[in-house]
C-alpha cells in the first residue's frame, strides 16, 4: 500500500505497529476505529505471528489478525524480524520498519509504549519505531535508496494497561465514545477468539476506557502519549481540557 493524499482534504494514512496480533486492537483499536469510519486510510504492520503465546496456534492468531483488520476497515502486512518473544533491538531492524513508514507514508504512527514494565516486545517495538521514524527522513540512507523519505507528522504511543501507561509524559485523551466506534472497536477484540476465551481482555479495555472517559467528561476516552511536542497554530486547535473532576 503507498497512499498520497490527492487533495488537502483527504486524510493522510494511520500507520499502526504492534508486536503481537492482538496487540493493536486491545491497545488502541477503538482510536483505529473512530479515524477509518472517518476516513482516514488505515495500515497495520504486525510484527510477529503470536507463536510464543500460549493460547492459540500462529495460523489461528493470523486469520483472527485478518478479521479483525477487515472489521476495522485497516490494511494489513506482517513484518518478520525475530519472532514473538525473541525481539530484540537492532538497527536493521529499525531501518526495515522506516522503509514501511517511507512506503506508506503516513501523517500519523502509532506505536506500543516505551515502559519496560510489560511483554518486553511491546516496548522494545515501540523504541524500534521511534527510532525507525527518525530514520525514514534521512534522504542518504543507503539502504532505503529506492524509497523517498518521508517526514510524519506525530508519532503517539498506546499502552495495554494501566502499569504500561507512561508516568512521565500528559495522555492525550482521544475520545472513543460514539456507539459505532464502541461497536467496531469491540467486535474487532472479539474477532481474536483465542485470546478473549483465556482472559477477559475486551472487558478489561472497556472499563479502563470508561475509566479515561470519566476521567475526561465523555463515556469512553483512550490515552496516547505523544513522542514529541504537539505544535498548534490556534487555540482553537487545542480543544477542551480533559479533567472532569
Amino acid at each position: 500500500m503507498k497512499h498520497s493524499p490527492s487533495s488537502p482534504f483527504e486524510l493522510a494514512p494511520l500507520l499502526v505497529f504492534g508486536s503481537h496480533p492482538d496487540d493493536i486492537e486491545f491497545g488502541c483499536g477503538g482510536v483505529v476505529a473512530r479515524e477509518m469510519l472517518a476516513g482516514r486510510p488505515g495500515h497495520f504492520a504486525i510484527c510477529s505471528r503470536g507463536e510464543s503465546g500460549s493460547h492459540g496456534t500462529p495460523e489461528q492468531r493470523v486469520t483472527e489478525a485478518v478479521e479483525a483488520a477487515r472489521l476495522l476497515k485497516a490494511e494489513m502486512e506482517f513484518v518478520t524480524l525475530d519472532g514473538d518473544a525473541h525481539l530484540e533491538i537492532r538497527s536493521t531492524h529499525a531501518i526495515s520498519l522506516a522503509g514501511i513508514i517511507r512506503r506508506i507514508r503516513p501523517g500519523l504512527v502509532l506505536a506500543p509504549s516505551l515502559v519496560q514494565n510489560q511483554h518486553p516486545d511491546h516496548w522494545r517495538l515501540g523504541t524500534l519505531v521511534r527510532d525507525a521514524t527518525r530514520l525514514a527522513r534521512y534522504g542518504g540512507l543507503s539502504e532505503l535508496g529506492q524509497l523517498p523519505s518521508h517526514t510524519i507528522d506525530q508519532l503517539f504511543f498506546y499502552a495495554f494497561d494501566t502499569e504500561s501507561e507512561p508516568r512521565d509524559t500528559t495522555p492525550v485523551l482521544y475520545d472513543v465514545s460514539a456507539p459505532a466506534v464502541i461497536a467496531t472497536w469491540t467486535a474487532a477484540m472479539d474477532a481474536h477468539v483465542s485470546q478473549v476465551r483465556s482472559r477477559r481482555y475486551v472487558e478489561y479495555q472497556l472499563a479502563r476506557a470508561r475509566m479515561h472517559g470519566l476521567r475526561a467528561g465523555v463515556e469512553y476516552a483512550i490515552p496516547l502519549f505523544p513522542n514529541d511536542p504537539i505544535r498548534v497554530d490556534s487555540f482553537e486547535q487545542i480543544g477542551r481540557r480533559a479533567r472532569a473532576f
